[in-house]
């Protein structure tokens, strides 16, 4: 069958109302809940095969998420599809004015590979928890993770309600041809381009999930130990490769040193080496050429080895780095962390403002006054003050980038937002008139108009 014989079966199964049953809804959650877990073992196997991901990690950071997801919209589906009564105006009385939030239809979902169960099934989740149909394309990068998800899904589920579709850049451009009710993306910025232009074709909203450089800024205020403990973590989770990874590190000079002394210790500590199980190498030999012309032999303070062949770029740090230099102009999107260092908080936040707004950002301090200087200036979709990535983990936060790192977002009610419309209804009685309203008019009804509204 052709994509585009699956896109009109698709719109034709929503508009019999199926799935805006809620027991429809929570029966095919259930269902994909009990295929995750049945295929466990299939899916470890897969992410391992694109790119040497341990259990540990593709449970913590992928299929816990789709569970917790999944379990989220069981437990709250009930209160979030009901129609919330709102308060009327004085001018519409007497009336009655609701929120029916209803499914937007046949929508697609554009994964990325960096975390491809993750960031292709949770959009998913909460396009179908919405009472959406679904086509999901995910990235041909991880090509095993996207032929176990087609597998599994496809086997499963009619193609009518939820399908993947496999292929790479011309499948794509082709999918992005057809009419949708709704695009979700997920990848770079350059791509997000190509796909809100083609939403525009046929004025398709979209949620774009994009990515920047996110900073970690840190002052002399902070608990450096701790500071350097957790951007390790979260900077080397899946080798760099991650949308919300501290791309630089803002140091006040001062504290420099000592800083940089707690990285080494924490990168010497996790033990990132090649085949660890707990650190994946790069996704492909394009990315890992690009990586390895980003690292400045002369500035580097710590690593910096590399192994083509495995695909393995060893943590590294610079140092000594300058807002000129070739590792500030792009997303590293890998494991080289620039160090820049400041004098003045004030100015150094000024210089991240001077850039494109970041999907994240990460301060650590123990200064109140510099807590909410942070909060009050810097524009960015999330992120933490003392801790990195971990807002993520927050279903109660949204998840998403600002200007140039993304449009809209999702997550716990807000994904549940994202794919659907929130329809007004005002519903008036028929008894107590009143003529102000219509003609004839006259400065008396006026007066009294102007009062009213």
């Amino acid at each position: 069958m052709k994509i585009s014989d699956i896109v009109i079966s698709q719109r034709l199964f929503f508009n019999t109302q199926k799935t805006k049953e809620i027991n429809f809804r929570k029966n095919q959650l259930k269902k994909l809940k009990e295929l995750v877990l049945e295929n466990e073992q299939a899916l470890f196997d897969a992410i391992y095969k694109d790119f040497g991901k341990s259990k540990f990690d593709t449970f913590t950071t992928e299929i816990s998420f789709i569970l917790n997801d999944i379990d989220y919209y069981l437990k709250n589906l009930n209160s979030l599809s009901k129609p919330k009564k709102v308060r009327t105006n004085l001018a519409n009385q007497l009336g009655q004015s609701y929120i029916y939030p209803e499914p937007l239809g046949n929508v697609l979902v554009i994964g990325a590979w960096n975390y491809p169960y993750q960031l292709s099934l949770s959009p998913v989740i909460a396009a179908l928890a919405s009472g959406n149909c679904c086509i999901l394309k995910p990235s041909e990068i991880a090509e095993n993770t996207m032929k176990i998800m087609s597998k599994i899904i496809n086997d499963n589920f009619p193609a009518e309600y939820l399908f993947v579709y496999e292929g790479g850049i011309d499948e794509t451009t082709e999918l992005l041809k057809l009419k949708f009710d709704k695009i979700f993306f997920t990848g770079s910025t350059k791509v997000g381009k190509i796909v809100y232009k083609a939403a525009a074709e046929h004025l398709t909203p979209v949620t774009l999930e994009l990515g920047g450089k996110s900073p970690a800024i840190i002052t002399k205020n902070a608990n450096l130990d701790i500071a350097a403990k957790r951007i390790v973590w979260g900077k080397f989770l899946n080798a760099g490769q991650t949308c919300v990874a501290p791309d630089y590190v803002l140091i006040e000079e001062s504290v420099q040193k000592e800083f940089l002394e707690s990285l080494k210790k924490y990168i010497i500590q996790f033990n990132y080496q090649p085949n660890s199980e707990h650190y994946t190498r790069i996704i492909n030999q394009k990315n890992f050429k690009r990586l390895i012309n980003l690292i400045d032999k002369n500035k580097i303070y710590l690593g910096g080895n590399h192994d083509e062949e495995k695909l393995y770029i060893e943590p590294t740090i610079l140092n000594n780095i300058t807002w000129e230099d070739g590792v500030m102009q792009e997303e590293i999107f890998g494991p080289i962390l620039p160090i820049i260092s400041f004098n003045n908080f004030n100015s150094a936040l000024n210089q991240v403002l001077d850039l494109e707004k970041p999907l994240a950002a990460y301060l650590f301090t123990n200064n109140s006054e510099e807590k909410d200087i942070f909060t009050q200036i810097l524009f960015f979709g999330g992120g933490c003050i003392n801790d990195v990535v971990m807002h993520l983990g927050n279903e109660n936060l949204p998840f998403g980038g600002v200007g140039n790192s993304g449009i809209g977002n999702y997550h716990g009610k807000f994904g549940f937002e994202t794919f659907s419309h929130q329809k007004a209804v005002l519903q008036k009685a028929t008894w107590g008139e009143p003529n102000i309203k219509y003609p004839p008019y006259s400065e008396s009804k006026l007066s009294w108009i102007k009062k009213l509204l």
